[in-house]
């Protein structure tokens, strides 16, 4: 199956390799980087490169590559869903999965890679069992291990791993008992220069931290599941269950996860949360541009930030803003404006002169798209809302809360 995993930073340094059966050069990257060199955007690279002798599998995550080598044809989304697996449980150990963080924790790392991957096969890739397996990092635990001599890694098989829900630790206690739901949409859409809707969908999921003792079985339900067009679970769901009732049934692991995510592409469902008005004229060396919040449910709209990546003939850009603050590149072209807030009472605006060098037909033949990225809290875009959570197999009555996010995920504007 999987063979070797090369991790690339930034730069396209391969900064750390693990090897699972014989040891396959660097070397093997040059295709890699064959192919980085031809895309200008690293969430453009190609899943899946073939070479000659070896299938290159990749996944762009915390502005790394984490690169698998295999040298048979494999299913690609099994080797995907690994990699995402191995960044999670980076992320949950170390609390942040940066090159920085992987190089202190380098030891944890091999230890991690070593439990989740058995001779090129997923093995244990629950954050739970790997916590009983391997101790997460601490400075005391660091200090008493160099001290003593003693090994990160226990020397006893997790009781979870042998049992039908291998995905939740044994002997869970909390004096707390909590159950947090978040219910994230990023909408994508595509608006043209009239104002109208040419594409929109949403991307959603929902992510759980989940701090109850013993065995608890929940049961999660939505005052409107028809809406999902797509739907995937984590393991722990029973899809039986949603099949017939439309109901999430699953004995949740111990802490953070993502229960599900799902996709929403009637586009008549999903509401457009803001609108920009435009105007940009070459000609004139003008630009004009004005945010405003709609069908917000009187939700503020927050973390606005506006970018227009501007022809290459544009030189300087003489602006002013009523809110928030802007700023050009002139060797990248980029003009950002980050609003933060928006004030209902006083709608940002921004306006002012364009400088651009030759003549205006190169700059008119490209007319730039204009990138929004917004947050909207308390809100699903989507109308989506949780009826209830009940819980079985333990007496205690915990403490439940559901938080909604909108967000933008690829909202563009045409101009």
């Amino acid at each position: 199956m999987i063979h070797s995993l090369f991790i690339i930073n930034s730069s396209g340094d391969v900064f750390m390799e693990k090897h699972w059966k014989s040891v396959i050069s660097r070397s093997v990257c040059d295709y890699f980087f064959d192919e980085q060199r031809k895309v200008g955007n690293a969430d453009d690279m190609p899943p899946v490169i073939a070479t000659p002798h070896h299938y290159l599998i990749s996944i762009h995550r915390c502005s790394m590559f984490f690169v698998a080598v295999c040298m048979t044809e494999v299913p690609p989304l099994f080797v995907i869903e690994f990699l995402h697996r191995v960044v999670d449980t980076f992320d949950d150990y170390f609390g942040e999965c940066t090159e920085s963080i992987i190089k202190e924790n380098y030891v944890v790392v091999y230890e991690l890679l070593d439990e989740m991957l058995d001779n090129g096969f997923p093995l244990a890739t629950e954050s739970n069992i790997l916590k009983e397996l391997i101790k997460p990092p601490n400075l005391l635990r660091t200090i008493a291990n160099t001290v003593t001599g003693k090994s990160n890694v226990s020397s006893t098989l997790p009781s979870g791993q042998l049992s039908n829900v291998p995905w939740r630790r044994t002997g869970v206690k909390y004096t707390n008992n909590e159950a947090y739901f978040d219910v994230v949409e990023e909408v994508d859409a595509i608006i043209d220069k009239s104002g109208s809707t040419v594409f929109a969908e949403i991307q959603g999921y929902i992510d759980c931290c989940i701090k109850l003792s013993g065995m608890p079985d929940l049961t999660l339900s939505f005052m409107n599941p028809r809406l999902f067009d797509d739907v995937s679970f984590h393991p722990c769901v029973r899809f039986k269950r949603w099949e017939s009732e439309r109901i999430l049934s699953f004995i949740p692991p111990d802490g953070n996860m993502r229960l599900m995510s799902y996709h929403i592409g009637s586009q008549s469902v999903v509401a457009i949360p803001i609108y920009v008005k435009h105007w940009l004229s070459f000609k004139d060396g003008r630009l004009d541009i004005t945010v405003g919040p709609k069908q917000t449910i009187g939700r503020t709209v927050e973390n606005v930030i506006v970018e227009i990546p501007m022809p290459k003939s544009v030189t300087n850009c003489g602006l002013i803003c009523n809110q928030g603050k802007y700023s050009f590149d002139p060797v990248s072209r980029l003009l950002i404006w980050d609003i933060g807030r928006i004030d209902i009472t006083k709608l940002p605006n921004l306006q002012g002169t364009i400088g651009y060098q030759g003549g205006t037909g190169s700059a008119i033949e490209s007319k730039p798209t204009i990138n929004v990225k917004f947050t909207i809290n308390q809100m699903a875009v989507s109308g989506l809302k949780v009826n209830r959570l009940d819980m079985y197999g333990e007496k205690y009555k915990p403490f439940k809360g559901v938080k909604y996010i909108t967000k933008a995920g690829k909202f563009q504007i045409r101009m």
